[in-house]
């Protein structure tokens, strides 16, 4: 079961996710909310459209926009509509 950890926190697990480019993308369902904060950070993908990101926030360390998601996804990546990915050195274990 794929899960999300970084700085001894487990900010997301789930046993249904989709891969998209070599990312896990977690259901919104799956995250620990109490561990993501709004980012105004954005970027634009020319296939799946434009993200927004989390600032990931855990024992008062924070990991800046290391985590996305596409809110209104293009129509070829709407399976992954709202749905969590994660860099900058958050683990991502399958």
């Amino acid at each position: 079961m794929p899960s999300a950890e970084w700085n001894g926190a487990v900010l997301a697990t789930t046993d249904k996710f989709e891969t998209v480019e070599g990312n896990i993308y977690f259901p919104p369902s799956s995250i620990d909310k109490q561990y993501f904060h709004a980012s105004d950070h954005t970027s634009h993908c020319p296939w799946k459209g434009d993200a927004k990101y989390y600032d990931v926030v855990v024992n008062g360390q924070v990991n800046k926009n290391g985590a996305w998601y596409y809110p209104e996804p293009y129509a070829a990546a709407a399976n992954i509509k709202d749905h969590v990915a994660f860099w900058n050195g958050i683990t991502v274990k399958k």
